[in-house]
């Protein structure tokens, strides 16, 4: 049957060519004796992805086809691609692919199944095809026997190599979305978080226009016993990862997510978390969730002991895991909610050091952070990113997001509407100074700001109002020194703070007039206002 699909596909192949719907194990085994990986000491599977170490956004299109041609947000993220060019590639990956063993792998996008997609991978390699295992949401055997067609396939050929000459690409990698084929083609790039953010990208667009559900580039954990939820919105290295897997919740998921009128749900099966840095003390969860059955992408390993070394950038500063999110002691396992979200955390890495830690929003403040996504890009999750660049990426997501930003916003605007859903903005970057002079805020007090936040009693503090940043900032903070709390206070020389402070609520500003033209007034007056210097 598998052969058959194939075959619907372009795909001319045989049953001893074909791996299907493998284990783990069998993966792993497999992967280990065709020289792409191998065993580090805890038993994950490790593998080396080559030239591209992170995500390349300039080498991500759509398909330019009538059926989504006036609804896509065109531009420097969206940007479109000929149908032309699009059939020449195909027709080079389907040639690659039928010459070579594969690995197919059916899943599905969506824990609840009201809202789910049936996802069909193509892979010549057993470690992606692992990843795609893990990552998405692993049918039941009875829904695999009844798969039928996919709503969307992905074939990943990372060792084929492209003339952007020939093919109208940027280099020899490219990540295609055609949603009128309903086909994603990861070419020439190994590293699979192009798998995974290319269907997260699919749906963004499906979900929001056929099923009228938010999808959010955001972790979520619930509360076991009152069923409160959290979700935390914020780009990779932000936090969502870590502040999510929090020891006393119950994790739905780390990344990416659907909220649908009656419950939040994962839209994956897995997580993919950053493995810097981190020790069995800062983040337990993560370094527990690294044994057999997980993959390591990136990771520097012993080649005698087989040991990882987290601290070691030599590959890169973006070195990753994916494992299945039941590798997570206490995770909900079907991965959804007991209800909607009560509270709403945005999460943003400032290297300018001057937002306060913690501040509440009010629905249109909440609308215009989302709108805006205002955050630092750390180093090594996209090509070229050595050092924390400023940026702003509408939606804390905008590289996956092919709608219009005010889609999105309005459907959040109603979602807190709905619910009383209380919105705070938390600075996980820098304190006492900009990137090079003050030290990110230790992870030990933002934990305890999320707590606060979650349970409510950061309301009972006296709040202050931040005229530039426009902000309503708490004096106070179950154990938080107080004076973390004032950004400004943090700093040595309070005139650079001001002078930095007033650089970056000009930034909100132009970029709400560049590249929010659409946004309401009422939205855009909740936002940063510059106020001058030595006020």
């Amino acid at each position: 049957m598998v052969i058959e699909e194939l075959l619907r596909y372009g795909i001319a192949h045989t049953e001893e060519k074909t791996v299907i719907d493998a284990s783990p194990a069998v993966l792993i085994e497999t992967a280990v004796e065709r020289g792409e990986g191998e065993l580090t000491s805890t038993g994950s599977l490790s593998v080396i992805t080559g030239q591209y170490t992170g995500r390349s956004p300039k080498d991500r299109f759509i398909v330019d086809t009538p059926d989504v041609h006036d609804k896509i947000a065109w531009g420097n993220v969206n940007v479109p691609f000929s149908v032309e060019n699009y059939n020449k590639i195909k027709a080079e990956v389907i040639g690659h692919l039928s010459e070579r063993r594969l690995f197919v792998v059916h899943g599905l996008a969506g824990a609840d199944r009201r809202y789910s997609r049936k996802i069909c991978a193509i892979c010549e390699l057993a470690s992606q095809a692992l990843f795609v295992h893990q990552m998405l949401v692993r049918p039941t055997e009875q829904e695999l026997r009844d798969f039928g067609d996919a709503d969307f396939v992905v074939m990943a050929a990372p060792t084929l190599k492209l003339d952007p000459e020939t093919y109208g690409t940027n280099s020899e990698a490219a990540v295609l979305i055609n949603f009128q084929e309903r086909i994603i083609l990861v070419v020439g790039t190994q590293y699979s978080g192009e798998i995974k953010k290319s269907i997260f990208s699919v749906m963004n667009y499906l979900l929001p226009v056929e099923d009228h559900v938010l999808t959010m580039h955001c972790s979520c954990n619930m509360n076991p016993r009152s069923h409160g939820t959290t979700v935390f919105f914020g780009l990779s290295g932000t936090g969502k990862t870590t502040l999510s897997a929090a020891e006393d919740r119950l994790l739905i998921g780390d990344d990416e997510h659907g909220w649908a009128d009656d419950k939040v749900f994962n839209i994956e099966g897995g997580c993919y978390a950053k493995t810097i840095d981190i020790t069995p003390e800062t983040e337990p969860q993560i370094w527990n969730a690294i044994r057999f059955g997980s993959m390591c992408e990136n990771v520097v390993i012993d080649d005698e002991t087989r040991v990882a070394d987290y601290f070691d950038t030599t590959l890169t500063e973006n070195g990753r895991v994916a494992y299945p999110v039941d590798f997570v002691p206490g995770a909900v396992k079907k991965g959804r909610a007991k209800r909607t979200p009560d509270v709403v955390i945005f999460l943003t890495a400032d290297a300018f050091g001057v937002l306060p830690p913690i501040s509440k929003l009010d629905r249109n403040a909440a609308m215009y952070h989302f709108m805006t996504g205002f955050t630092s890009k750390v180093a090594g999750t996209e090509r070229g990113i050595k050092e924390p660049q400023p940026t702003f990426s509408s939606l804390f997501g905008e590289p996956f997001m092919p709608l219009d930003p005010n889609v999105y916003a309005q459907m959040l605007g109603e979602k807190i509407d709905a619910g009383g859903v209380r919105v705070y903005l938390i600075n996980t970057g820098w304190t006492g100074g900009p990137y090079g002079v003050g030290k990110r805020m230790k992870l030990a007090y933002t934990r305890k700001m999320v707590e606060a936040a979650q349970s409510g009693i950061i309301d009972d503090s006296e709040f202050v109002h931040d005229e530039r940043f426009n902000l309503d900032v708490p004096t106070t903070c179950p154990d938080v020194p107080s004076e973390l709390l004032n950004a400004r206070n943090t700093w040595e020389d309070r005139a650079a703070y001001d002078e930095m402070a007033e650089k970056l609520a000009q930034m909100f500003v132009d970029n709400a007039e560049k590249r929010l033209s659409t946004m309401a007034p009422e939205i855009r007056a909740a936002g940063p206002r510059p106020i001058g210097i030595g006020r």
